[in-house]
């Protein structure tokens, strides 16, 4: 079983209401066992809202709120929910599918906490907790030959 972004899949869930809508990851899901997941609203946050970015070990939107607790909350409930809809399946979870560079789900790079578009070396939390259960994880941009997103 693969866990995909929800935004990925076209589901509006992103910070600013719209998705990350990928033909690539579409693709990909058609063929494998899946399940949609978006840390952030499992933890409790709305879309639309101000855009997140990891400062040290905080997580802060645009406006200084510090929104750590839900994020480690929404992640620890996706984990959670994954284990179980596998266990139930009858199947592991394989690996997982995440949008670039979010707070929750980026992988291996992830924006620096300035708001500035400026991207470091780091994983969001949701991919940090999977990569500690040892479930391989990349992005959308590893599916595309240009990298690209389709962004909405």
């Amino acid at each position: 079983m693969y866990l995909i972004s929800r935004c990925l899949l076209g589901d509006r869930c992103k910070y600013n209401g719209g998705h990350n809508r990928s033909e690539a990851v579409l693709q990909f899901a058609a063929g494998h066992t899946v399940i949609g997941i978006c840390p952030e609203t499992a933890g409790g946050l709305q879309a639309p809202r101000e855009p997140a970015e990891w400062q040290g070990d905080r997580c802060r939107d645009r406006a200084g709120k510090d929104l750590t607790e839900a994020f480690v909350r929404g992640a620890e409930s996706e984990l959670a929910r994954a284990e179980e809809a596998a266990r139930q399946a009858g199947e592991t979870l394989e690996g997982a599918i995440l949008k670039a560079n979010s707070p929750s789900c980026g992988a291996g790079m992830i924006y620096d906490g300035t708001f500035s578009g400026t991207k470091v070396p780091g994983d969001g939390c949701f991919t940090r907790l999977l990569r500690a259960k040892g479930v391989p994880v990349c992005t959308e941009k590893d599916l595309t030959a240009e990298g690209e997103e389709q962004e909405s």
